[in-house]
């Protein structure tokens, strides 16, 4: 029998086939759709935050820019834009942005992008930033917050008599008359409480409104004029107070009164329901008409955002801008109770999780309006990712 370096060209080699063999590709058949599906359709290998959708699926991001002057480096974000056929172009050059309270010219003030979020008509943006500016020559600086006012080109837009930021402006947001802005500023210190506050940047005027109220949270619901919000007392002695709010009108009412409020305050994308973190292991969503109609699941606490369809919400475990694995958190049925007294009874159930990503961590994400995009930021590097979603 010839050896296996001169067979001949009529004779096939017989192998044994290895027992591991059929499990191997039973492996590759069902591994192979799923690497495909995660594989991304778009990558920015740069350091990237804030990523948010507009409702017509075009993606706004920061970038981290770094400049120097007299010895010192600066941070000035610059803002790009991802249109719906793929083609990426920046809006903002930080260089040029916002110059400081000292007028034109590269000075000692730097700022970065916390969070950005669009105008219901995805004309406008407002952008949130953490600002540092230099006192004195001693190198004290000065930190704070403000609100950006922008279109979709990343132009600035101005308020009347003013310029084109509100300072100590947080969760702002675009009503859908496309000419007022609602947003928090700090009552109660440290950033224990805040006022709401609105502004026409064409007209110039604003101020706080629902006057004498403070509130540890609001969301908004930009396209119907409306939110909900955790009031409390000043002195924070008496329990929160769940309200909902109707902007235009200045009138608020009273929903319910919580055991607890932890944070994460969010509103559907219907307006219909409202969730919260009564504490760190207790998510609680209510129904905003019917606000006895109650469901807790125990989950850790987290940042998320609610699918279209409300069934499910998309949970990142851990605290805003930390990094933590991404999941889909299925919803149960809302139940009904007697009083909203009685909601405190409501039985608590184990959240279903279900990971994304192969449990992969990310620093941030987004989910598109119609569900069908999901743009993260990884961690250390800050590379912006979008993956297609099924």
């Amino acid at each position: 029998m010839p050896s296996s370096k001169h067979l001949s060209p009529g004779l096939v080699r017989l192998v044994p086939r290895p027992r591991w063999l059929p499990y191997l590709l039973t492996f590759l058949c069902f591994s192979l759709p799923a690497l495909a599906q995660d594989s991304p359709t778009l990558t920015v290998d740069e350091q990237c935050a804030a990523p948010a959708y507009a409702p017509d699926g075009r993606l706004a991001y920061a970038v981290r820019r770094i400049l120097t002057s007299r010895r010192l480096e600066i941070q000035r974000d610059d803002l790009w834009l991802v249109a719906a056929d793929g083609k990426r172009r920046r809006i903002v050059n930080g260089e040029k942005l916002v110059q400081g309270p000292r007028g034109a010219g590269l000075v000692p003030f730097s700022y970065s992008i916390q969070s950005l979020r669009w105008s219901p008509d995805g004309a406008r943006l407002t952008v949130e930033m953490l600002t540092s500016e230099m006192v004195d020559q001693r190198g004290t600086t000065k930190e704070g917050v403000m609100t950006l006012l922008l279109d979709e080109n990343g132009k600035e837009i101005k308020i009347a008599g003013g310029d084109s930021v509100i300072p100590e402006g947080t969760n702002a947001a675009w009503l859908a008359d496309g000419a007022t802005v609602v947003y928090l500023q700090e009552a109660v210190k440290p950033k224990l409480l805040f006022s709401v506050n609105s502004v026409r940047p064409l007209g110039g005027r604003g101020g706080p409104i629902f006057s004498g109220h403070v509130f540890a949270a609001a969301a908004w619901n930009a396209k119907q004029g409306s939110g909900v919000a955790v009031e409390r007392d000043r002195s924070l002695s008496t329990p929160p107070h769940l309200v909902s709010l109707d902007l235009p009108k200045e009138t608020r009412l009273e929903l319910a009164t919580l055991e607890g409020y932890a944070g994460g305050l969010s509103l559907s994308p219907s307006g219909k329901k409202v969730a919260y973190f009564r504490d760190a292991q207790v998510l609680e969503i209510r129904e905003v008409e019917q606000p006895d109609r109650v469901a807790r699941l125990r989950v850790a606490y987290g940042s998320y955002q609610w699918a279209p369809d409300e069934r499910r919400i998309l949970m990142k475990r851990g605290l805003e801008h930390r990094s933590g694995d991404l999941a889909w958190l299925v919803l149960p049925p809302l139940a009904s109770r007697a009083s909203p007294a009685s909601a405190g009874q409501a039985t608590i159930i184990e959240g279903e999780l279900r990971p994304i990503l192969h449990g992969l961590s990310f620093r941030d994400f987004a989910l598109s309006p119609d569900g069908r995009s999901l743009a993260v930021i990884q961690p250390g590097k800050r590379s912006l990712l979008v993956y297609p979603v099924e």
